[in-house]
């Protein structure tokens, strides 16, 4: 988190904030309200203090609500008082962060909700923001969901092209075998199906199939494999694929397509007495 709040605030900040040392004395001290303006599922919450501490200025910051909490339209989520300037130059960068988590985590939420009662899990995916996966994928967390591998060098999942470069399943999975890490297999024809069960695959990803078409090939499997769906997932339709039987099923939406919630910061001045020399 330390380096992307520092990346951050260089690339917002610059050489200065100009308009804040223009317009306010760097003695004048003030306190913000960081306030939901919508029904949310919050996150980012830790980045507030990674943000302040590396800026700067601040006497104290109170966390009201924390990640995974579920806010209403006007719910104060964080207090901060400290500096005029600082608090401004923040302000900014603070919200994009809030922002941005807490529509991953409600996104998750939503599907989370959505396949709550069965014995399905939703999995998040690795479309994700460059550079800010693990807070997204936190975020995701919060939100309610399983995380997925969290890069290449995690887990083994042979797609399709990993299965034409590796000339056939078979050889996709004996080579895969050699590294220890744990293998999943996309398989996208019943040829495919067999023969990764045959090979002793024990996690299938079965992708672009409707819930019946799904739930027909999971009978196949008989419980010989995890069985993950993808594609085609969506919140009014996952209930639907987890009923059809799957052990998980996952949509990149909940990253790459999340909506930014409404969160507002609301400053306000403090007493002349109380400054800075």
């Amino acid at each position: 988190m330390r380096e992307i709040v520092r990346l951050a605030l260089e690339e917002d900040i610059g050489t200065g904030d100009v308009t804040s040392i223009a317009c306010v004395p760097e003695s004048r001290m003030a306190q913000g309200r960081f306030l939901a303006r919508e029904a949310l599922t919050l996150a980012g919450t830790e980045l507030l203090r990674e943000i302040y501490d590396a800026l700067g200025g601040v006497d104290e910051l109170t966390l009201l609500r924390h990640d995974g909490d579920r806010c209403i339209d006007g719910d104060i989520v964080a207090t901060v008082r400290g500096r005029a300037r600082t608090l401004l130059s923040c302000e900014r960068l603070a919200l994009n962060f809030l922002q941005r988590l807490s529509g991953v985590a409600t996104a998750a939420s939503h599907y989370a909700e959505a396949v709550n009662g069965t014995n399905c899990r939703v999995l998040d995916t690795r479309k994700t923001t460059p550079g800010l996966r693990l807070l997204e994928k936190a975020a995701a967390a919060a939100g309610g969901i399983t995380n997925h591998r969290i890069g290449l060098f995690d887990a083994i999942l042979i797609k399709n092209n990993h299965i034409a470069a590796a000339g056939g399943v078979r050889p996709a999975i004996e080579q895969a075998r050699q590294s220890g890490l744990p293998i999943e297999i996309e398989v996208r024809t019943r040829e495919e199906l067999r023969e990764a069960l045959e090979c002793g695959a024990d996690h299938l990803l079965l992708d672009n199939l409707t819930p019946a078409e799904a739930a027909d090939w999971i009978r196949e499997i008989a419980g010989r494999a995890k069985v993950e769906l993808s594609g085609r997932i969506t919140v009014e339709n996952a209930r639907a694929y987890a009923l059809a039987g799957a052990d998980f099923v996952s949509s990149g939406s909940i990253t790459h397509s999340a909506r930014a919630m409404d969160l507002s910061f609301r400053l306000e001045l403090l007493p002349p007495t109380e400054t800075r020399p």
